[in-house]
């Protein structure tokens, strides 16, 4: 299912940096588009990434980004020893239910961003890791362009893959989800 996030008036910051988090998930939820599960699941090229690992990734990515944000616990945070399993679907799950998932996450943060932050200057503590700066805090507009370009970056992987495994590039995709007769 694909939505969007128009912004709601000229000048409404929230609503356009939440059209931009939109749009690029919608290039990845598009990259699985009329894929099976071993389709999505194949590796085209020599690295480990596959269409329905990326889409995993990027769905606990913006999870991992919303509770940081919350000052949550994250429900699927990762440890070293599972860090792999966020690029590859395990055990019964599904491209349907990553989606599925990753719909709900688009939700909250969207809904958490228009109804629970006053500002868009309000802060929260960045994780430990060795790219941030120590006890560093970043804003609520920090944090919508940082997922704009988290998920943009994956959004091109997932352009190449699915342009290697049959050769549909991503206006193909969006022709198709768009209801317009096959370019090929």
């Amino acid at each position: 299912m694909v939505t969007h996030v128009p912004a709601e008036k000229p000048g409404d910051e929230r609503g356009a940096l939440l059209a931009f988090v939109e749009a690029q998930r919608g290039a990845v939820r598009r990259s699985v588009l009329g894929l099976t599960e071993e389709q999505a699941a194949s590796r085209p090229g020599v690295s480990e990434l596959s269409l329905s690992g990326l889409l995993k990734h990027v769905a606990e990515m913006e999870l991992n980004w919303l509770r940081l944000a919350q000052q949550r616990p994250n429900e699927k945070q990762r440890s070293e020893a599972t860090w792999g399993d966020s690029f590859r679907l395990v055990d019964d799950e599904t491209v349907p239910e990553m989606l599925e998932f990753w719909a709900g996450v688009a939700a909250e943060t969207e809904a958490f961003i228009r109804d629970d932050v006053e500002s868009m200057d309000d802060t929260f503590p960045l994780p430990p890791a060795p790219w941030y700066p120590e006890d560093e805090h970043c804003s609520m507009r920090w944090l919508l362009v940082h997922l704009v370009e988290e998920i943009a970056r994956h959004a091109g992987h997932a352009d190449i893959l699915r342009e290697t495994l049959d050769g549909r590039t991503a206006l193909d995709l969006v022709a198709e989800e768009a209801g317009y007769a096959d370019r090929s």
